[in-house]
């Protein structure tokens, strides 16, 4: 893994346990987190799609 796409996970889980730790938050940060959340975890996946390359490397004798 990529040290973007640890960098990304490691965001999504803060925010969303900050989330599910806080229960009384306010509507408007709570909608924050929630979108920061999303947003973290969706350049988490394309991290991991662009960190993943094919490795193509021919024997020729």
């Amino acid at each position: 893994m990529s040290r973007s796409a640890v960098l990304l996970l490691i965001l999504t889980l803060c925010c969303l346990a900050a989330l599910w730790l806080s229960p009384g938050l306010e509507e408007g940060l709570a909608l924050l987190l929630k979108a920061a959340g999303v947003l973290f975890g969706v350049g988490f996946l394309l991290a991991l799609m662009a960190g993943r390359k094919i490795k193509f490397d021919p024997v020729l004798r």
